[in-house]
């Protein structure tokens, strides 16, 4: 087999893939029974030549793979893949390193570290942070609510790794009542129970009201929200950062998309007091436009970062001094070089263009509520950043995905059903949305 020729193959079913995207339809195009009767069948007894296997793959996926990297897809925040970042996650599979461990792969340490604080610098953090690369929002919050319940343990004088949570001192977590659900999955995980969670309303944009935040208590961790799910509202950070200075509560941002406001001049005030947290969580995915999967945890307290997740062996070859292991700061053992995708992606644009990335999202956003709005349809947000939400019954939603121009996802607001469009690709248009508005717009009427 030649391994040169079957690349270049798959470069050019790839190439192929992305050439489609302006036309072709953003659905699925194929039931579930008949990807199910195309990919399956009894285990294979005997090999196929890689391009054989290759070729049907692509034949027997293809009417499966739904258009995301398109700038017509607007559902659950994700990027796209800019072209550096998916050229750079084809070298990161080709160079196969296990990017845990320095001595399995030096460079991909190397560049993580770079990473580590070109984006502190870019999103406003302080420049001694921490950093996790793991597979994205959900697995960021579990690393930096790991150290938050180290060390908010740790200052009521509960060594919560040699002694775990039994007997410990009970933790109170401070949330928003409309914040995103992989905080609650995450401190599930983390052995902190429904029960412990103090819910502080939210206004009619989904902020915390922080005029109701409780007085703080014991081990506590405060949650704040950089970019509410569907409206993409800012919790007052300054206001939370003030509430827990001078108390040994935790304060930790899930920025998953809105963190990336930071790197826009004309967008940084809406996170502004996100640098005074412990810890952020964010993703890579959505608006640096990498290859899924990359979330980050970045953590200001290194200690309680590292003695949440360090790990040791006698068999590993573990580095000492500045080289760095990312086993002791990630979940994971064995991971993906993540690293490498989002270092071409800064490389790529810069800080400038990332800058110029968020706001002409922001922009499309803008465009698509006065496109709607005009239409006679009823935004139901202030359009802050990229989310637009805007009124519509359960069933239009299925009715757009189905006509294939955009897709989108509907929602529950106010007692009411609602569609969510997320802007945060850099394929996205003007002209895409045009489209897609009209498409939105005769879906309703057709209900109507």
């Amino acid at each position: 087999m030649d391994e040169r020729e079957l690349l270049h193959l798959t470069a050019d079913y790839a190439a192929d893939f992305l050439a489609s995207l302006d036309e072709r339809p953003i659905r699925e195009e194929a039931t579930l029974d008949e990807l199910t009767a195309a990919l399956g069948g009894p285990l294979p007894q005997s090999g196929m030549d890689p391009r054989a296997v290759i070729a049907s793959l692509v034949d027997a996926a293809d009417p499966g793979v739904v258009a995301s990297p398109s700038g017509r897809w607007f559902g659950f925040v994700l990027g796209g893949s800019l072209p550096a970042a998916l050229a750079a996650d084809w070298l990161t599979s080709t160079w196969d390193q296990n990017a845990g461990l320095y001595a399995a792969g030096p460079a991909a340490s190397v560049v993580e570290e770079v990473c580590r604080g070109w984006l502190a610098e870019l999103l406003g953090l302080p420049p001694h942070v921490s950093a996790a690369y793991v597979t994205g929002c959900q697995m960021a919050h579990v690393t930096a609510l790991a150290a938050a319940r180290h060390a908010v343990l740790e200052r009521a004088g509960w060594d919560v790794a040699a002694d775990g949570l039994a007997g410990s001192p009970k933790i109170s977590v401070v949330v928003g009542a409309k914040r995103h659900v992989t905080v609650d999955r995450a401190l599930r995980l983390l052995g902190i129970g429904a029960s412990s969670l103090v819910v502080v309303p939210a206004d009619d944009q989904g902020r915390m009201r922080v005029d109701q935040l409780p007085p703080v208590a014991g081990p506590t961790i405060v949650c704040g929200q950089a970019g509410e799910v569907n409206t993409g509202a800012f919790d007052d950070l300054v206001a939370i950062a003030d509430h827990v200075a001078g108390t040994d509560a935790w304060f930790h941002v899930d920025g998953a998309f809105g963190l990336w406001a930071a790197a826009s001049p004309s967008l940084r005030h809406l996170v502004r007091g996100a640098e005074r947290a412990d810890s952020w969580a964010t993703d890579a995915h959505k608006w640096l436009n990498v290859p899924y999967d990359s979330g980050i945890a970045f953590c200001a307290n290194p200690d309680a970062h590292h003695a949440a997740m360090a790990v040791t062996a006698a068999y590993l070859v573990q580095s000492e001094g500045s080289r760095r292991d990312q086993v002791d700061w990630t979940p994971e053992f064995s991971r993906r070089a993540r690293g490498f995708t989002i270092y071409a992606a800064i490389r790529e644009l810069g800080a400038a263009g990332i800058a110029e990335l968020v706001e002409r999202c922001c922009e499309r956003a803008r465009q698509f509520a006065a496109v709607l709005s005009e239409a006679g349809m009823t935004v139901l947000n202030d359009v802050v950043l990229n989310q637009v939400l805007v009124r519509a019954d359960a069933d239009v939603a299925a009715r757009i995905r189905q006509d294939g121009t955009c897709w989108l996802s509907g929602t529950e607001w106010d007692g009411g059903d609602a569609l969510r469009i997320s802007v945060s690709n850099w394929r996205t248009t003007s002209e895409d949305v045009e489209r897609s508005a009209a498409a939105i717009v005769a879906a309703a009427t057709v209900h109507a």
